[in-house]
């Protein structure tokens, strides 16, 4: 299957390039260009491809493009340099895009010296002048810079009140201003360099072919020369400048147009009155009218307009553009809209849509042209600003229920939810993983016991959250009386569907996804509060828990996250739905106006009011968390593992030969497990009992690292992908320790879950804690470990660094040290090269445990990735 170049972020903060397999064509050009590099690729993005239909990362890379492009043809910026207006917009205009949260400054920077490197390139491979390489990547920037035409208005004279006159740059002045020459004066310095004339007039040349204004101009000679104007001849002029600018032209007109502060247009404000209460279905004051900049004109002012004729007219003293025609028809727009809801009255998420320009029938009037602005009036611009602002200064204090010190960003939190639950809107809290957003929704429903708010408040958690979600109610506010409505905590016996009456008398009801699916009464009542944790469980929206966590009503609702819900536009829009319903419209409306959406600015600015992200970089977060540090653990081979190292390479050659489809790729998988198991231990491929130190290396680098610690009394958590792997490991390090330890894997029970994190939090609690990944790796706080041993690598960036997150979060005081262990000579160290080196590569790892990327190499690649490098070994050993 063919392959096309897509865009994304590095955990890094770096602009990349990948390759992902469709069924669609890449555009001309762009995979052999991308190939060479990234900057290459975003010069032909800019290029020949710059007025393409293009995938929104791809065009969000084509603007970066334009930029670099058009500093370029800047003759005083050479280098151009990179201009803060466009970070600024980039970031602003970011779509959604795998890495999109790590976007910085930084990201831009670096793209733009990639753009440096390949335009000299480029230069010097083409051997061309700059004009003449501009020319050949798209004509639209071959001249851009010579020719000005320029419109200025002439108060004197009131038949003719405007000025034309086309000028080109002579040089700069001493003070570094651009010298303006009429093109007359360009006649008679190029009288004797007929070339250099015409490449001077050429953009003049293509303007006339656009614009037939400049085409009379140009054949009437009046080109050369200054001209007076009417108020008609300047208003064709105005409407046929993007003709000439596409041209090559720079147009100067007075700051009235450019700006469009002196043009009537019609205005809809939404929510100028205070509503009794907000909340998704609420209907919001509405009201149209006829405005020149900030001013409303009087009805007889507006009848005027509306019957007179196209053009500038002179309104108040002011030169305005006006179109009757369009001027009616949005007026008229906005009466529909208005009389679908009601006389003068609008549902909240239909205004929230057409503010940010999300609304489908608005955007599709607004493609046109029409004169019209959509704006919030003053009551609901406050909401707007303090829901905008999670710095803002609130009033949401827990009082002395909360057994906890809030840090300042946690407080934060709390006051941003709490405004969303009085106004009855949703909101995403999505923290970096760590962070604290259980107690943040613990304080929170002590905020709203304190103000009366009514419960009891439905909080659903995945099933091995049920113990964390206990624990710490009973912690940090142990005066809200807690109901776990689930079948391992039902007291004496009692099924789920029997506890709603019993309900009625707790604060919260703490369930799981698959009860909230299997109970009736849990989805049918009413509640204070909806809370989902771990809520990206609802992001496909056909699931059957996702249509039972939807079906739950309550007055407001929270989804908690630790996974950017901005990424992926499908997942936030069945997570907002969840939030607010309907705020984006339906799944239809909403897939159609994102397949015809130009950026994703608009929906940035719809959803952000409703989402709170703090990451532990963030440098209001970081100072509350210790260092980390991050070192790979080399590890030799055992003699023994070693040669079934070399005998499991042999099998895979042989192998490989008589197989093909899937059954290659379910060999190489197979193979691949069969390699990691043998690094580990012989005995783990071998299905042995006897699990002796000296037959693996990894036990011999892991006596060596936790001898000291055992001797300085420090703690750590070991992490393993085999479940068969954790009780010879438990067994093991008991030996080194002096002590048993504690094992968590996929068979332990959900209570002992919560009993085995309690007992290790102790301060006289065991010194390790070994733990399976699949079911140790999210939702566990163990920060009395200040060291992580990843026994054996998953591949996986984003899992390896969710479990050390079980260490590394809010509680730990101490600088928190990861050790990776990695066999020399192996599979092992040649992945976590790649992972190392060659972070493009990184995101591709991220299926299958990094299989799927080895399962399509060719058979001479995958044998060089696995083959035993006996040098390394012996030189590890």
């Amino acid at each position: 299957m063919p392959t096309v170049p897509t865009l994304s972020i590095s955990p890094r903060s770096s602009l990349r390039v990948s390759h992902t397999s469709t069924e669609g064509r890449a555009p001309p050009g762009l995979r052999d260009a991308f190939a060479r590099g990234l900057g290459h690729g975003l010069l032909h993005l800019g290029g020949p491809l710059l007025n393409a239909t293009l995938e929104p990362n791809l065009a969000f890379g084509r603007e970066l493009a334009r930029g670099f492009y058009s500093q370029l043809c800047r003759r005083d910026a050479v280098p151009p340099a990179l201009p803060t207006d466009l970070v600024t917009r980039l970031l602003l205009t970011l779509p959604p895009m795998p890495g999109a949260e790590y976007a910085t400054p930084t990201t831009f920077e670096r793209a733009w010296a990639e753009l440096l490197t390949a335009s000299r390139a480029e230069l010097d491979e083409t051997g061309v002048e700059l004009d003449a390489w501009l020319e050949r990547k798209n004509p639209a920037w071959r001249a851009l810079g010579r020719v000005y035409f320029h419109l200025a208005e002439n108060k004197r004279d009131p038949e003719f009140p405007f000025a034309f006159v086309a000028t080109y740059v002579d040089g700069l002045a001493d003070w570094g201003e651009p010298l303006h020459r009429t093109l007359a004066h360009a006649l008679d310095v190029f009288a004797g360099d007929r070339p250099a004339l015409l490449r001077l007039l050429r953009p003049l040349e293509h303007a006339a072919r656009n614009s037939p204004l400049v085409a009379r101009l140009v054949e009437a000679g009046e080109i050369y020369h200054p001209v007076r104007w009417t108020p008609d001849e300047a208003f064709a002029f105005l409407q046929q400048i993007p003709d000439c600018e596409a041209a090559g032209v720079r147009v100067r007109v007075p700051d009235w147009w450019r700006g469009r502060a002196r043009r009537v247009v019609a205005r809809a404000q939404i929510g100028q009155r205070e509503s009794a209460e907000l909340g998704v279905d609420a209907l919001l004051d509405f009201d149209a009218s006829l405005v020149l900049g900030d001013a409303q004109l009087t009805a007889a002012e507006a009848r005027a307009l509306l019957e007179g004729t196209a053009g500038l007219r002179l309104v108040r003293g002011q030169w305005v553009s006006v179109d009757p025609e369009r001027l009616r028809e949005a007026l008229d727009h906005f009466q529909r809209i208005s009389s679908m809801a009601g006389a003068g009255e609008l549902s909240f998420a239909r205004a929230m849509r057409m503010l940010a320009g999300v609304d489908a029938d608005t955007a599709a009037a607004d493609a046109d042209g029409a004169l019209r602005e959509i704006v919030a009036g003053s009551w609901l611009s406050r909401v707007l600003e303090e829901l905008g602002d999670p710095d803002a200064r609130r009033e949401a204090d827990p009082g002395k229920q909360l057994k906890a010190t809030l840090r300042p960003y946690q407080s934060r939190g709390v006051a941003w939810m709490w405004l969303l639950w009085q106004l009855g809107l949703g909101g995403c809290l999505a923290d970096d993983m760590g962070l604290g957003k259980t107690i943040q929704v613990l304080a929170l429903m002590l905020v709203g016991k304190r103000r009366r708010y009514a419960g009891p408040h439905l909080v659903v958690v995945p099933a091995s959250l049920l113990g964390n979600w206990a624990a710490e109610a009973q912690k940090f506010a142990p005066s809200l009386r807690l109901l776990v409505a689930h079948r391992s905590h039902a007291g004496a016996g009692k099924p789920v569907a029997e506890l709603e009456a019993e309900a009625e008398r707790t604060d919260i009801v703490l369930t799981t996804y698959g009860t909230l699916t299997r109970t009736d009464w849990l989805r049918e009542r009413s509640w204070g509060l909806v809370v989902l944790d771990e809520a990206q469980a609802i992001k496909n929206a056909g699931t059957q828990q996702t249509r039972a966590a939807k079906q739950v009503r309550g007055r407001a609702r929270l989804a908690l996250t630790g996974t950017p819900v901005e990424n992926r536009v499908d997942d936030l829009w069945s997570i907002f739905d969840f939030l607010n319903p309907g705020l984006l419209g339906s799944a239809g409306e909403f897939r159609n106006w994102t397949k015809t959406a130009k950026g994703f600015a608009p929906l940035r600015r719809l959803v952000s009011p409703y989402v709170l992200r703090r990451l532990k970089t963030d440098p209001r977060v970081a100072p509350d968390l210790p260092d980390k540090t991050e070192i790979v653990a080399y590890c030799g081979l055992s003699p023994k593992q070693a040669a079934l190292y070399a005998e499991a390479v042999e099998s895979l050659r042989h192998d490989l030969l008589n197989s093909t489809g899937i059954e290659r790729r379910g060999l190489i998988l197979a193979y691949l497990q069969r390699f990691k198991q043998i690094c580990n231990h012989p005995s783990l491929w071998l299905g042995e009992r006897s699990w002796t130190a000296e037959a693996s290396g990894k036990f011999a680098r892991l006596t060596e690292i936790c001898e000291p610690l055992a001797e300085r009394q420090e703690r750590a958590l070991v992490f393993t992908q085999f479940r068969s792997m954790t009780k010879p490991l438990c067994d093991y390090l008991a030996t080194v320790f002096g002590e048993k330890g504690l094992v968590l894997d996929g068979r332990t029970p959900v209570r002992r879950r919560a009993e085995l994190v309690e007992q290790f939090q102790r301060d006289d609690g065991p010194p390790y804690f070994v733990i399976s990944l699949k079911a140790g790796g999210t939702g566990l706080n163990l920060t009395a470990a200040s060291h992580v041993i990843h026994f054996d690598r998953w591949w996986n960036p984003a899992v390896e660094n969710q479990a050390t997150d079980r260490a590394y979060r809010i509680g730990q005081h101490r600088n928190v040290l990861v050790h990776k262990f990695v066999c020399r000579g192996t599979l092992e160290e040649r992945i976590d090269a790649m992972l190392d080196t060659k972070r493009a590569l990184a995101d591709e790892l991220l299926d299958v445990d990094g299989a799927a990327t080895l399962t399509e190499m060719s058979n001479e690649q995958l044998m060089a990735v696995v083959q035993l490098d006996l040098g390394s070994v012996d030189d590890g050993a």
